[in-house]
């Protein structure tokens, strides 16, 4: 009954709303199918919301009960799905009286919610921890959970593993089995050593450096290894349709080796620590690597947006990658970036209050510190906790506010963690020196200010600590969030205490509204905020807390975790609609054997990241200079040698180069070199030739040029070229970020100065900036670039099979579709629609034989200024007279839909039929083209 009268509500809402349709689904909506994707949230949103009303998990008296409750129960007592909504199965659920069936949730993280004891060859005794992930995920009971991870033990032997995933497997956990050295290099090693201290901005191990070098790459290769492990107990383990959700930096390649293993599994990571600036970052050896493993996940999640915006920036500055509103893009592929804040079981901890043993713990502290105000710090004893600074800012207060040194009394847990490791050794001496010392100094016969434990309490005591606090100190250096502060919130209900709370902990951006934010560094400002804290009126007191304890108990881990896999689930959506605009992979294998079918072929290259050698993105390491000086690519030299020889093939390289840099790499070739867009030509056993339209205006070019000019000199390691056509500002080498922004500048400038009344276009490319004369295209100049070649060659064969290939910028994609069979002449920038051919390729339906009408050639007459400046350093004549007549170029092509492949270069989206990855493809497609010419 509940759920009809849920869904009956929802129907309302979606029947309310007009969708329009789109080119992928034009069927008529259904009133449950959401189009868009903030449409698809808040159905989901509003269903949850439903099933907490309707269907409320049993309260249960004890804290640790329910922890054990759900590692063993919480996941077989059913809520909805937080994934898509599956419409179908959602209706004939509700028609039968039952909930929609659940999703299954892989949760792999470093370790497992339980600790293993052996008690004998086939026997563990099993024991739940609650902390850390635990503790954020207490009480998810909307998805059917498997925990996967390393249950901190080393098990050899056969017998034993058997025996513990037996006895895990009650448990709903699923076992990881690391051996000793594994684990050392692993997670003692690179996770502790290296990623932990420089994710919160400790840097690289500082002593002993040459020692570090030389483990590093030990503890890298343990670290991917053990990463694998976890995706072999993931893979075997895993159903179609399961959500997978990694944690935190230990598993950084696990995504990778998933999305390897199957593209389809919906695949999200969330890191629970902080993530550096990309300067921070960009200092380990292997960057690169961990961002790109990263990357291959659906849905990448952060406490904060600062944490998101790092990562982005890491991606873009270090990889070369574009970011934008919703993540990083890699050529079509989309990888979501967002901020998801974890929460507390808020409930949990206000029960736990009712509970006879907490009371009797409360009123215990109440007697023990009557008449004094109690300051509560609970930390782990860790570098980043800032554990020294908070008592030295209480040692301030106590000097500057005599009068309180009797009345205020400072708690300080301190969890040991790490105990073998000689700095934590240190820096626990340093805490009790400076215990010791102001005890000494403030404290009494009968009292001291300071009651430190190196020690944790059970959850029981530390919810009574909570509610008898009057102020609570975190002064984290960096925390990823800090949950202590929003467990002292839950827990103060009825006495509304303080919350002094640092800047640099995640909770800052949450709880910072009701908090008093402080910098744990400034000890000056920890004591005034100590001081305001407990002399704070009850009226503000009250009103900061209201705000925080509303915060804390709707922002629950139960929401975060349906809320981060409500957002997989629908990224997964997003990216299947994205995948639909995406080119598939040229079937090199059809290509080749139509090509040897053929009589009369016409093969079109690109040379710029088309014939060249794959380049690095960044240019670093000396590579600007490298790749700025564009050559063949080496293996390319033989198979081209062969198709320029090859009496049925014409080859055209068509660039945006100038007629020197095509020289240079060409000249030794029989085929045709187009530069400059196409706007000259020459075969190289003759002259070269201009094709551009008569009519062309280059005096802008000189306005224009002190524009590119003063960009370049204010934007380091950027360059411009001045072509006879066109100029072209480079910022490929400049930092990714300040280039961007000159890019913009220097547009609104252009825009509003030079070219406000010029007949040109700008053309923006994925790091450049280019000026060109209006028309000038490599689509605008194939039509004269062809009827150019039909007549040098006295051409009587039509032309049957045409290869497109290259890396173009957008404005140049009208090449593509000027040889598309179904499309008229006049309308080269149409897009395409494709049908599937007899062998599965996406090609268009042409009846056999139609022909393409090409228009009259044109060439141009005279040259402008620019042209005659640069006439001395490579000479080339204008075409004069019109000697080709309207039949040579009438019927020039005859070229069937499966006899054409255009093919875009490492460019995801495109205008092109096909997707070449890398020009290493390139190279494999020519070489094959070339042996087949042999064979014919």
């Amino acid at each position: 009954m509940c759920w009809n009268i849920a869904i009956c509500k929802l129907q309302a809402s979606s029947q309310n709303k007009h969708v329009p349709g789109n080119k992928y689904n034009t069927a008529p909506a259904s009133p449950l199918t959401p189009k868009t994707r903030l449409e698809r949230l808040l159905l989901n949103r509003e269903l949850r919301k439903f099933n907490k009303i309707f269907n409320p998990t049993d309260a249960l008296a004890d804290g640790l009960k329910e922890a054990e409750h759900f590692a063993n129960d919480s996941v077989s007592k059913e809520a909805e799905s937080s994934g898509p909504l599956n419409e179908e199965a959602f209706l004939e659920a509700v028609d039968g009286g039952e909930r929609p069936p659940k999703q299954r949730l892989l949760v792999v993280a470093n370790r497992l919610p339980v600790s293993a004891v052996r008690k004998g060859e086939d026997s563990w005794q099993l024991e739940i921890s609650v902390g850390g992930l635990v503790s954020a995920l207490l009480g998810v009971k909307e998805f059917d959970a498997r925990w996967i991870g390393w249950a901190g033990v080393n098990v050899p032997d056969e017998i034993g593993q058997k025996a513990l995933s037996t006895a895990l497997a009650e448990k709903r956990c699923i076992p990881v089995f690391l051996d000793e050295d594994v684990v050392h290099q692993y997670y003692n090693g690179y996770c502790n050593n290296i990623l932990w201290p420089l994710f919160h901005y400790l840097g690289l191990p500082q002593e002993d450096r040459l020692a570090t070098t030389r483990s590093f790459q030990s503890q890298f290769d343990a670290y991917k290894m053990a990463n694998q492990m976890f995706a072999d107990v993931v893979n075997k383990h895993y159903e179609e349709g399961d959500v997978v959700w990694c944690h935190d930096y230990h598993l950084m390649f696990l995504p990778k080796f998933l999305k390897e293993h199957n593209s389809k599994m919906k695949v999200g990571w969330f890191l629970h620590t902080p993530f550096p600036s990309s300067e921070i970052h960009r200092m380990l050896p292997s960057r690169s690597e961990l961002l790109r493993s990263v990357l291959a996940a659906d849905l990448v999640g952060f406490h904060t947006y600062d944490y998101a915006r790092h990562f982005e920036s890491a991606c873009i500055r270090i990889l070369g990658l574009e970011g934008t509103p919703e993540g990083v893009e890699d050529q079509g592929k989309l990888t979501r970036v967002a901020a998801f804040p974890i929460g507390i079981d808020s409930d949990r901890f206000i029960r736990a209050l009712e509970l006879p043993q907490v009371q009797d713990h409360m009123k215990e502290l109440k007697e023990r510190f009557a008449g004094r105000k109690v300051m509560l710090g609970v930390d782990r004893l860790d570098m980043i906790k800032g554990i020294p600074q908070k008592i030295l800012a209480f040692e301030e207060f106590l000097e500057e506010n005599p009068e309180w040194r009797d009345k205020v009394v400072l708690l300080q847990i301190a969890v040991p963690t790490r105990t073998d490791v000689p700095e934590y050794q240190k820096l626990t001496s340093q805490v009790h020196e400076i215990v010791g010392r102001i005890n000494g100094r403030f404290g009494t016969l009968t009292a001291v200010p300071i009651h430190h434990l190196d020690r944790s309490l059970d959850f029981h005591a530390l919810c009574a600590l909570y509610a008898v606090t009057d102020v609570a100190l975190v002064t984290s250096l960096r925390d990823g969030m800090n949950l202590v502060s929003y467990e002292f919130v839950a827990c103060q209900a009825s006495k509304k205490g303080v919350l002094i709370l640092s800047e640099f902990a995640g909770a800052a951006q949450s709880l910072g509204a009701g908090a008093i934010l402080v910098n744990p560094w400034n000890i000056t400002e920890v004591a005034s905020s100590i001081s305001y804290a407990l002399n704070m009126p009850a009226n503000e007191r009250e009103k900061r807390h209201d705000h925080n304890f509303k915060h804390v108990t709707t922002h629950t881990s139960q929401e975060w975790a349906a809320m981060f896999v409500s957002e997989l689930n629908d990224t997964i959506v997003e990216a299947q609609l994205r995948t639909r605009k995406v080119l598939p992979l040229l079937p090199i294998k059809v290509a080749v054997e139509q090509y040897m079918q053929s009589n009369n072929r016409l093969l079109i290259l690109g040379f710029n990241a088309t014939l060249t050698e794959p380049a690095d993105s960044l240019g670093r390491r000396g590579g600007q200079i490298r790749e700025m000086e564009l050559r063949l690519h080496p293996e390319l030299k033989e198979p081209l040698k062969k198709l320029c020889d090859d009496q049925k093939t014409t080859t055209v390289v068509l660039s945006g180069s100038d007629r020197t840099i095509l020289d240079e790499n060409f000249g030794e070739y029989n085929m045709w070199l187009a530069a400059e867009n196409g706007m000259f030509l020459r075969l190289t056993s003759g002259e070269w030739m201009t094709t551009m339209p008569e009519n062309l205006n280059m005096d802008w070019v000189d306005s224009v040029k002190q524009v590119f000019e003063y960009f370049t000199e204010r934007t380091p390691r950027s360059h411009f070229e001045l072509r006879e056509t066109s100029l072209v500002w480079n910022y490929k080498y400049a930092d990714m970020e300040f280039g961007r922004l000159q890019a913009r500048d220097m547009l609104q400038h252009l825009w509003t100065g030079p070219i406000s009344n010029a007949a040109v276009d700008v053309v923006q490319g994925g790091r450049s900036v280019e000026v060109r004369a209006v028309g000038v295209s490599k689509g605008a100049a194939i039509d004269r670039i062809l009827g150019e070649i039909v007549h040098n060659q006295g051409m009587k064969t039509p032309i049957d099979y045409v290869l497109c290939v290259g890396h173009f910028l957008a404005k140049d994609e009208d090449i593509y579709a000027f040889f598309e069979p179904e499309l008229p002449s006049e309308s080269p920038g149409i897009v395409k629609s494709k049908s599937p051919d007899p062998v599965g390729l996406p090609v268009p339906k042409v009846p056999s034989g139609r022909t393409r009408s090409k228009g009259h050639l044109k060439k141009q007459r005279s040259m402008s200024a620019l042209e005659w400046n640069s006439l001395g350093s490579a000479g080339w004549r204008p075409i004069v007279n019109d000697r080709v007549s309207v039949h040579e170029g009438s019927s020039v092509l005859d070229l069937k839909g499966e006899n054409y492949f255009s093919c875009a270069v490492a460019r995801k989206l495109s205008n092109a039929r096909y997707l070449l990855g890398t020009s290493d493809d390139v190279v494999t497609l020519l070489k094959q083209l070339a042996d087949a010419s042999s064979s014919t």
